[in-house]
């Protein structure tokens, strides 16, 4: 993703010297219990994660309560029930990325550095294989209506298709610019910021190819992406204009674009709530209300700490995950923040 492991050492001065402020020292996992604002949101515990590498994206599996963290070599795997590591996964040269089938039980990673995807078993950890795929792999999501995985490359601005019970690639999809963030809808859509053209690319998951091209209007630079898959709503986090963007999954119209912290990341929205977030590297998480498919308000800035825009939602607890770094460029003291509504 832009802004990844790779860039971590150029969090702003001023965003670091705020985190720091912001939390105590890391220990084990503590327990915070700050005012609340207007989202009930607030700061449950931090996780201490070890370790002097930067991270990526956060990937959370409901089903099996583990919480994915990608670390550079190594992808960290956490039991969110516990909040403890319970194991990891190794030889993900330049990992950015994690998605789960839970159809077959496998997990693949993006290795940016090697131009491969590895393959794990979600139970066991146990890797599988490596599946080749295009040059700088970054962003993953799996659609479980066609049972494949989808594999975004970067610099290769294409996007591999890798069935997901064997493995084997069944295709390659030209996106014509960088693609970041994706999002499936369950019924044949994989929606995918791309980020230098300022818009979402739609993909045909059967036919394998672009179906449809949505612009973002002012949107720019487009990172994070989430998806209300029953009310048909996609929220497109921009960086570069620091607005989250509300389109039509269907026609791509533009409903809303409202102001959220700067150096966005990532995008969640959870159904049962229907509230959409966005982690903003300036030490913010931006809290939007769906108040009908057609209205949107923002309600909450909830202060996080600097560089925590990493992000991961768990749709059964309804608890939020962010990466952050108490030294900022040090990369030392990584821990996850939980924030959880009360």
């Amino acid at each position: 993703m832009t802004g990844s492991w790779k860039s971590m050492g150029r969090i702003p001065l001023a965003w670091m010297l705020a985190g720091m402020a912001a939390l105590p020292p890391a220990g084990h996992a503590e327990r915070m219990a700050p005012l609340r604002g207007p989202s009930g949101y607030q700061l449950q515990s931090k996780v201490p994660l070890g370790g002097e590498e930067g991270w990526d994206y956060l990937t959370l599996d409901s089903l099996q309560r583990r919480l994915y963290v990608s670390r550079d070599t190594r992808v960290l795997v956490v039991d969110v029930d516990t909040d403890k590591v319970v194991g990891e996964i190794r030889n993900t040269n330049g990992v950015h990325g994690i998605a789960i089938a839970p159809d077959c039980s496998r997990g693949y990673t993006t290795n940016g550095k090697d131009g491969t995807s590895t393959v794990f078993d979600v139970k066991t950890l146990k890797t599988l294989g490596q599946v080749k795929v295009g040059k700088n792999p970054d962003a993953i999501t799996y659609d479980p209506l066609s049972k494949r995985v989808f594999v975004f490359n970067g610099s290769g601005e294409s996007a591999t298709v890798i069935d997901a019970a064997t493995g084997s690639v069944a295709g390659t999809i030209g996106l014509g610019g960088v693609p970041e963030f994706a999002v499936a809808d369950g019924e044949g859509r994989v929606y995918v910021n791309v980020a230098d053209k300022n818009l979402v690319a739609v993909i045909d998951t059967r036919k394998l190819a672009v179906a449809a091209r949505f612009a973002l209007g002012g949107g720019k630079k487009p990172t994070g992406l989430a998806i209300d898959r029953k009310n048909r709503r996609l929220f497109s986090a921009c960086r570069d204009s620091s607005t989250l963007v509300v389109l039509d999954a269907d026609s791509g119209k533009v409903l809303a674009s409202l102001p959220i912290g700067g150096g966005v990341d990532a995008a969640e929205f959870d159904p049962a709530t229907s509230l959409a977030f966005s982690s903003n590297g300036d030490g913010s998480i931006t809290i939007v209300r769906e108040e009908s498919p057609a209205q949107f308000t923002v309600l909450e800035n909830l202060k996080t700490q600097a560089g925590a825009k990493t992000m991961a939602l768990d749709s059964r607890s309804h608890r939020i995950y962010l990466a952050a770094s108490e030294q900022g460029h040090a990369m030392k003291e990584v821990s996850l923040l939980v924030f959880a509504k009360k």
